[in-house]
């Protein structure tokens, strides 16, 4: 009984691992790598970084405009006395 549940066993790891080592070998099967393809890789990455200081800029640039626009209408208004 435990000579039959060994070979079942090794018989059942062979089956799994076999896939595994083929796919290993065939993995850029569906992949289709071109001279171009560094490029793609780098430009999106390029977006990916440069994208929050972009934002960062756009954020910071109308905050300065919601308060220069604050200064002007507080100019405006008579000083209130306490």
């Amino acid at each position: 009984m435990n000579h039959t549940c060994m070979r079942a066993g090794l018989i059942l790891t062979g089956l799994v691992v076999t896939p595994l080592a083929q796919a290993a070998v065939d993995s850029y099967r569906f992949a289709h790598v071109t001279i171009a393809t560094p490029w793609y890789i780098f430009i999106f990455l390029l977006m990916g970084i440069f994208a929050p200081f972009v934002l960062m800029a756009v954020l910071a640039w109308r905050n300065a405009m919601r308060k220069t626009s604050n200064d002007v209408t507080e100019e405006g208004q008579k000083p209130s006395h306490q």
